[in-house]
């Protein structure tokens, strides 16, 4: 039994080091940033919604689509608000609060957690498109989970992502990105976007620090924005960022210098 213990234990410390411990390369490391890189395009972006958390950056392409799904209610919902005034309804869900913070014709609000498949106070991405999405028309995706987009677009079919004209998706845990076995799911994960999308913009969010893994200061958390490629013209990678119409999400605190792989100055 103490040789079996002692085995289990030598074999235990090689999953760790080999998977959790040991870090990629700066090289592979920067081949899958890669995938999710901002380009420029031939739409401007603009803002949508307030100037703090809960604001976005969106090319500027919103016409026809018609309707919005928002998982992840926060405190306010500028962002909904400021897409009804421009005609886009929004599906909303989030079980950890009870209601969401607006209400009218223009808001649907169900208890209910986005995740990887259906089942008690969880339902999955096509079950909720299937359930609400008007028959026809592009969608809009905000999706700000805690943690948990990286189950539901792992499952989530391509059809059905490419009915997304536009995602804006807040990615956790991106510091983690070097470690073998968590950058596999995330590297699919960014594969599968890019197949049908492309990143226009990068935000960090600076509640959060970044790390420095594999020689870059990496964000643990920072918002996407992605278009469908057949929507514009794709030029250079964009450089530069924050954007000037970018703003900290906690605006007591400097914004994020991102990696220049994503558009920032800094290496």
């Amino acid at each position: 039994m103490e040789h079996a213990l002692k085995r289990f234990g030598r074999a235990a410390r090689w999953w760790w080091t080999r998977h959790v411990t040991r870090q990629l390369d700066e090289a592979r490391l920067r081949e899958t940033m890669q995938l999710v890189a901002p380009h420029e395009v031939d739409k401007p972006l603009v803002r949508v919604g307030g100037e703090g958390d809960g604001g976005y950056l969106l090319p500027d392409d919103l016409d026809g689509i018609v309707a919005c799904f928002s998982p992840g209610v926060a405190e306010t919902a500028d962002f909904e608000s400021a897409l009804a005034g421009r005609g886009i309804p929004s599906f909303m869900i989030d079980a950890s609060v009870e209601r969401a913070p607006v209400s009218g014709p223009m808001f649907d609000f169900e208890p209910l957690f986005l995740g990887r498949e259906t089942g008690g106070q969880t339902i999955s991405l096509p079950d909720w498109v299937h359930r609400k999405a008007p028959s026809a028309g592009d969608l809009l995706l905000q999706m700000d989970i805690e943690g948990a987009e990286w189950d539901v677009l792992e499952t989530a079919p391509s059809a059905l992502l490419r009915r997304f004209r536009i995602m804006v998706i807040e990615f956790h845990s991106l510091h983690r990105l070097p470690r073998p076995l968590e950058h596999a799911r995330m590297r699919r994960v960014f594969e599968t976007l890019a197949a049908g999308h492309v990143c226009v913009h990068v935000h960090g969010n600076n509640a959060s620090k970044q790390v420095r893994v594999a020689g870059l200061d990496l964000p643990k958390t920072a918002e996407f924005t992605f278009i469908r490629r057949d929507r514009v013209q794709i030029g250079p990678p964009v450089t530069g960022l924050p954007h000037p119409l970018d703003r900290p999400n906690r605006p007591y605190l400097p914004d994020i210098r991102l990696p220049s792989v994503w558009g920032g100055p800094q290496d």
